[in-house]
């Protein structure tokens, strides 16, 4: 997909991952509508974006309620006469063991990184369809292709996750809509700070250095340019 003037909605767009993305799409030219809960800070990104010619409107919601993930995506539609692609990144962890992983703390994580996702998909499909096509990129883990202890509860998240993309991507693949995942590997980012269950002090560790959010928001990029099934940090 060429990316100049098409509308890209970015879900968790305030921090990390997502707000370098956003950054790094606006300058490739696309239109942007950011989506996270914080609206100062949201409002304070669009102004930014839009100090630097792009088009760019904030939506805040929570991600985990459907009703709020449907009016974001009817905003944005309706703001920028179309939808051409959605960005499912906002995410949260849980670290605990499986013997040890509070149930409501995993219903939590389950509802922000499946149900949102799904929420977002199932509203977007209808627009994509009428204006012929469209791309959806879920953002999510290398941890899915591991088994790590201590963070099993969120790769099950993000494993549920793969699997409604790769039916979704030959479901909707004969109407033009095609369905990306993108696998980060560990980010310096504040998403282990803000994992549920134990004190990121305790959490596992990685030998290995950690990507920034720009170089991931690079490959998200790279993956809406050249559409691959999936798009890994090293391809």
């Amino acid at each position: 997909m060429e990316i100049r003037d098409k509308v890209v909605l970015i879900t968790g767009a305030s921090a990390g991952i997502g707000l370098a993305t956003a950054r790094r799409f606006a300058a490739a030219g696309a239109k942007l509508a950011l989506v996270a809960r914080s609206a100062d800070v949201l409002n304070h990104l669009a102004a930014e974006l839009k100090s630097q010619g792009s088009d760019a409107v904030a939506l805040p919601a929570d991600v985990s309620d459907p009703k709020q993930v449907q009016r974001v995506i009817e905003e944005t539609a309706r703001h920028f006469g179309r939808l051409d692609v959605v960005i499912n990144n906002v995410g949260q962890a849980v670290v605990s063991s499986i013997a040890d992983v509070n149930p409501d703390d995993f219903r939590r994580i389950f509802e922000l990184n499946v149900m949102g996702p799904l929420a977002a998909m199932q509203a977007v499909i209808p627009i994509m369809r009428e204006q012929g096509g469209g791309l959806i990129i879920n953002i999510s883990s290398v941890v899915t292709k591991m088994n790590i202890p201590g963070i099993g509860a969120y790769a099950a998240t993000k494993s549920a996750l793969n699997m409604l993309s790769d039916t979704a991507r030959g479901e909707l693949a004969s109407e033009n809509i095609r369905v990306i995942s993108v696998y980060p590997r560990a980010t310096a980012t504040d998403f282990g700070k803000n994992a549920l269950g134990v004190q990121p002090q305790h959490a596992p560790g990685s030998s290995r250095p950690s990507d920034t959010p720009e170089f991931v928001a690079e490959k998200i990029l790279a993956a809406a340019l050249n559409e691959p099934d999936e798009q890994y940090m090293d391809n």
